[in-house]
């Protein structure tokens, strides 16, 4: 039975992954400090003996060396992960993504068993590519958020630390993961601002902005997929849908899983060149046939995505989950 160390996992994709490990037969530690994690994700994984749940933060030495003598192998995906927040506090990247990562990887080169980490980057890291579909192989990278660029920072660590210290290491760059408990990006935020007035809503940026959006399901897929590539030093893989969409089609699928429109009365808010906010990337698909190569099969589209995440929004009322239900003690 496999030990594994979820970093993040009271997080959206975190909470999912844990589940998915759990239902095959793995043993489950997550680390989670609970700032964006939420108690309410993983309440049908307290129950299962396989489980274990730590509340401290991924800066902690003691309890990150602690945890990984038991464990062969981590998925780390605690950081921020809003990064639209990275504008207003110019350190959170840095120490949540940055120190964070650093720190785990050097009690990994201290740990005599856990020498394999898969880690959840970003389609950010690309910058406003010219290239679309992107491959990994593109460049100059040149992101323009802080967020893409401390996620940028942590794989070439990564890296390094893979190539110096013997550890193995996958990388996955994430185009915009949804799902019915995750708590931010544009589908959580239309959804939310229709269910609370459906005349009038506001949209930042233009509403040309185009993206891929990729269902958690086959997010776990990949992530699975990539744990199971230990062969290499450092590996990195895309991991998005086959397609893009502009935001305004984005909000035509959930009006129709609402059956209701705004019928045009909606304001967009552009911070500039069509931007939603100050380091929003206008364009992004990826080329992920590089993982598709290893047996990745994307179920979701863009469309269906949006669709399968707010109608399971609306149908198990898992949506208050990202905003209202916090945890307050855990042992």
């Amino acid at each position: 039975m496999t030990k594994v160390l979820v970093t993040g996992g009271a997080g959206f994709i975190g909470s999912c992954l844990t589940a998915r490990f759990l239902k095959r037969g793995d043993h489950v530690i997550i680390l989670d400090n609970f700032s964006n994690g939420f108690a309410a994700r993983l309440k049908d994984s307290f129950t299962n003996p396989r489980f274990e749940c730590v509340r401290g933060d991924i800066r902690d030495e003691t309890i990150l060396r602690k945890i990984l003598k038991d464990c062969s192998m981590v998925f780390h995906l605690a950081a921020n992960s809003n990064a639209r927040r990275g504008v207003k506090d110019t350190s959170i990247d840095f120490e949540q993504n940055l120190v964070g990562t650093r720190l785990l990887l050097e009690c990994m080169k201290e740990s005599a068993s856990c020498k394999r980490i898969v880690f959840t980057s970003t389609s950010t890291i690309y910058g406003e590519a010219r290239t679309i579909p992107t491959p990994e192989s593109y460049g100059p990278l040149k992101p323009i958020s802080l967020y893409g660029a401390s996620k940028l920072a942590c794989e070439a660590m990564i890296s390094a630390y893979s190539h110096l210290f013997g550890i193995k290491s996958t990388i996955l760059r994430l185009a915009n993961v949804i799902g019915p408990t995750s708590n931010h990006g544009v589908v959580y935020d239309l959804t939310r601002k229709l269910m609370r007035r459906s005349d009038r809503i506001q949209v930042l940026g233009d509403g040309t902005q185009r993206k891929s959006y990729l269902y958690v399901d086959d997010c776990i897929e990949a992530l699975l997929i990539a744990g199971a590539l230990g062969e290499h030093e450092s590996e990195v893989f895309n991991v998005g849908s086959s397609d893009s969409i502009p935001v305004t089609e984005v909000l035509q699928v959930i009006e129709r899983v609402f059956g209701q429109r705004v019928n045009g009365n909606v304001d967009f808010k552009d911070s500039g060149e069509g931007r939603g906010w100050p380091g929003d990337v206008r364009e992004m698909m990826l080329d992920c046939s590089k993982l598709k190569g290893r047996g990745w099969k994307v179920r979701y589209d863009s469309r269906a995505a949006i669709e399968t995440t707010v109608t399971r929004f609306l149908r198990t009322n898992t949506f208050e989950i990202g905003s209202d239900i916090r945890v307050e003690s855990l042992t």
